[in-house]
């Protein structure tokens, strides 16, 4: 007989307690390099973290500082310099170049009715030196702190510094508002236009004295009547509250703050930073029109690198206009700009170009092209990697194979000192690492190759020091730091760990390749194949012959690297398997899959996934009469699918703001042009889906199988989700209801797509957990 386990509430709790109290990190840091008595150098690091307060409902950040003694080729030293202190209320942070001073953007909580104010503050080494409240100058409104648009951005000169805030809106009043009296008014009450600020000049006295390029926006307007209900486009899910930004300076020595004039009015401008010599300003622009669509995740928006001249107001396009474009990143020399660049729509994420913009002769190159497909060959029988991981193929990487660029952002500070070679991490198929690129010849050279597998990230590098970050399935995040070898030695980097993670017991997990039947290759790119990792206990009751849980991951075009997931780790250890499923179409394949996948929604993912499944159970040791499904977003799509096309194999499932009827989702999504993109449908602003293309999407679509559902069902909703409205998995809820399907909703309000929200987070581990012990009788 099969062991039967069911730990009660009090000891799940208790295990998501334990697992989510695992910090993750986030940012690092280092400072200048100081010389000992001896003629040793040393630095410090330092580094942020954050972590899930679940007394306090909330995600609170600290940080942890360390001391690195190192002699420009190796590290001597390292250690930790004292405890960890928690960061309250920073929004942004940023060293200046030197090192001596800091920038930070605080909230500060409003007293009684009063609403949250900003303030922008500037420490030395010894004291806060400057704090200026932002939100009382009224020159913008809100700072942007997000990673989309947010900059914090210090001029070369260490005398001013750049943001990016929204527009101020003009206040407006009905048109049966009462009229103030004129007596005893201020200019402010009346309208009455103030003086504004003079240009500022920034870093040399000729900057901005041309005038025009900055406005102090300190002339109120007259308040125009009937404009309090027009509605404002926004920029979608995560980023509802921006709309228009500004690109703004303070003067720190003037304690002034202007906004930058001459961007012209389709773009919208972010992640911006000073030019060489602070003779302007170099930002990201994209463009809105005809109307914004859902920034977040969504590489692929028209947008392009541009320059503002500060002496005269001229703004210049520095990249095609073509394309989508992000991440720029200036040479520690001040000559060159690489950023990452995609096609325009098409998959919201996709292999990536790498190009570079030279400042002085203003000639673009691609250093790195898209990556059709990852080059393979045959492994040794001696191929440690291959036997641990217990692949299923007969091949595995030739090393040092770069697999594409598939990465959000390029780190903050990713140049080496020589200017010539950028960091950079990359998912490689199902693991992360770190490569370094000479932008002059095109190599690349894994840095991670020879370390131990999982998932690398690049946190920052500075005078060839290395600050990555580490995971497993099995273990949480951990600091790692090294010395940059000297061109064409880097494989030799030699990883420190500054900050160990002992693993979770109980866990173990490997990486699995699979080959679709030649009846389900692609007509156009065939020969494709993917991957899973399977996690299973290693000890406890379920360990001999665990119910198994598989998880496809949303998207589609993302991927589950092998790093770590709290979800897929605690239910491990509460005895299930985890297959997490990289379906063709998943990043770090390449381009060729991920171009596979549009208009094959609901047959190409399903079927991959439905294989996976099928020959997993048939080579491991898993209870077969025990399976469930658990997916959110796309991967919610792909989970309503298969307990429709597959009710047989699947006892239980449960789905975050799944996709299940794109039809209905089109016209309430924050990005449209998804709908139709998967569905293999072109997108244009201007035209409407006509009939036949509704029904495409329908017939794709997860509500066709519902009359075949048999597995209870447990829905979780995000109130405030923009990408998947809820409207979705209500019409996924009420369409079970209607057919005796067992079905539990839980709706979270405050939460949106990722219901990352950290009550809503642990609930839903909870009755995740609770629903699958139910239902799999375990």
């Amino acid at each position: 007989r099969v062991p039967q386990v069911q730990p009660r509430a009090e000891e799940l709790s208790e295990l998501y307690r334990e697992l989510s109290q695992h910090p993750g990190l986030s940012t690092a840091c280092l400072g200048p390099d100081l010389t000992t008595q001896y003629g040793g150098k040393y630095c410090s690091l330092y580094t942020e973290w954050s972590q899930r307060d679940l007394a306090r409902a909330e995600n609170i950040k600290f940080c942890r500082q360390y001391l690195i003694f190192h002699d420009g080729a190796s590290i001597v030293y390292s250690g930790p310099a004292g405890t960890c202190s928690e960061i309250k209320d920073e929004l942004l942070s940023r060293e200046s170049p030197s090192g001596t001073l800091k920038a930070v953007l605080r909230k500060v909580p409003g007293k009684e009715k009063e609403k949250e104010k900003q303030f922008l503050e500037v420490w030395d080494q010894n004291r806060k030196v400057k704090s200026i409240d932002l939100t009382a100058l009224d020159k913008h409104g809100s700072v942007y702190d997000d990673d989309q648009f947010g900059c914090l951005a210090w001029s070369h000169s260490e005398t001013h510094l750049l943001y990016v805030a929204e527009k101020k809106r003009p206040k407006a009043e009905s048109f049966f508002q009462s009229k103030a009296p004129e007596l005893g008014t201020s200019d402010e009450d009346t309208g009455h236009p103030k003086k504004e600020d003079a240009p500022i000049k920034v870093g040399r006295p000729h900057l901005g004295s041309a005038g025009g390029w900055l406005c102090g926006c300190g002339a109120d307007q007259p308040v125009p009547q009937g404009e309090q209900f027009v509605y404002h486009e926004d920029w979608g899910e995560t980023l509802s509250t921006r709309s228009v930004p500004v690109l703004c300076v303070l003067d720190i020595e003037g304690n002034s703050i202007s906004v930058l004039e001459g961007i012209p009015e389709h773009l919208s401008p972010g992640q911006a930073f000073w030019s060489p010599e602070d003779t302007g300003v170099v930002f990201v622009g994209w463009w809105h029109n005809p109307f914004r669509l859902g920034l977040r995740h969504c590489t692929n928006r028209r947008s392009a690198l541009f320059y503002v001249d500060l002496t005269g107001g001229r703004c210049e396009l520095l990249s095609e206009d073509t394309r989508a474009v992000w991440s720029p990143r200036l040479s520690p020399d001040g000559c060159r700009i690489v950023y990452l660049e995609n096609n325009v729509l098409g998959p919201h994420q996709q292999c990536s170009r790498l190009r570079m913009y030279d400042w002085y002769t203003k000639h673009t190159t691609t250093v790195l092209e898209a990556v059709p497909r990852q080059a393979w060959g045959e492994y040794s029988s001696g191929d440690v990697w291959g036997q641990l991981r217990g692949m299923l193929s007969a091949t595995t990487l030739i090393t040092g194979a770069f697999p594409g660029i598939y990465c959000g952002a390029l780190a903050g500070m990713c140049w080496a000192a020589d200017s010539r070679r950028i960091l950079l991490d990359t998912a490689q198929r199902s693991q992360q690492d770190v490569f370094v690129v000479d932008t002059a010849t095109g190599t690349t050279t894994s840095l991670t190759a020879d370390s131990p597998q999982g998932s690398w990230s690049v946190l920052t590098i500075d005078r060839d020091l290395l600050v990555a970050r580490f995971s497993t399935p099995s273990c949480p995040p951990m600091l790692k730091v090294a010395v940059l070898p000297a061109a064409g030695r880097e494989a030799q980097t030699q990883w420190i760990c500054l900050q160990d993670a002992p693993a979770v017991p109980g866990i173990s997990w490997g990486i699995r390749t699979l080959q679709p039947p030649p009846e389900q290759e692609h007509a156009q790119y065939g020969g494709l194949d993917f991957d899973a990792i399977l996690m299973r206990p290693s000890e406890g009751p379920t360990a001999q012959k665990p119910p198994l849980v598989v998880m496809p991951h949303g998207g589609p075009h993302s991927v589950f690297t092998a790093g770590w997931m709290l979800y897929p780790a605690a239910l491990c250890r509460v005895g299930f398997a985890v297959l997490l499923v990289n379906y063709r179409g998943s990043l770090g394949f390449g381009q060729d899959s991920v171009a596979s996948l549009p208009g094959n929604v609901g047959t190409q993912d399903v079927h991959d996934v439905q294989l996976c499944v099928e020959r997993v159970l048939q080579e491991e040791t898993l209870d077969a009469s025990r399976v469930a499904l658990v997916g959110g977003s796309h991967g919610g799509f792909l989970a309503c699918h298969l307990i429709g096309q597959f009710p047989d194999t699947y006892r239980a499932c449960v789905v975050r703001n799944p996709v299940v009827n794109i039809a209905s989702m089109v016209a309430t999504t924050d990005i449209p042009d998804w709908c139709l993109t998967e569905t293999g449908l072109p997108y244009k602003p201007d035209a409407l889906p006509d009939p036949a293309q509704l029904t495409e999407m329908l017939h794709k679509s997860p509500i066709r199988y519902v009359d075949r559902v048999r597995a209870p069902v447990l829905l979780m909703l995000g109130e405030d989700d923009r990408r998947v409205p809820p409207k979705q998995g209500l019409e996924y809820y009420r369409a079970l209801k209607a057919r005796g399907v067992l079905t539990r909703l839980l709706w979270y309000p405050g939460n949106n797509h990722a219901l990352a929200g950290v009550e809503a987070e642990a609930d839903g581990f909870m009755n995740m957990a609770l629903w699958l012990l139910k239902h799999l009788q375990c």
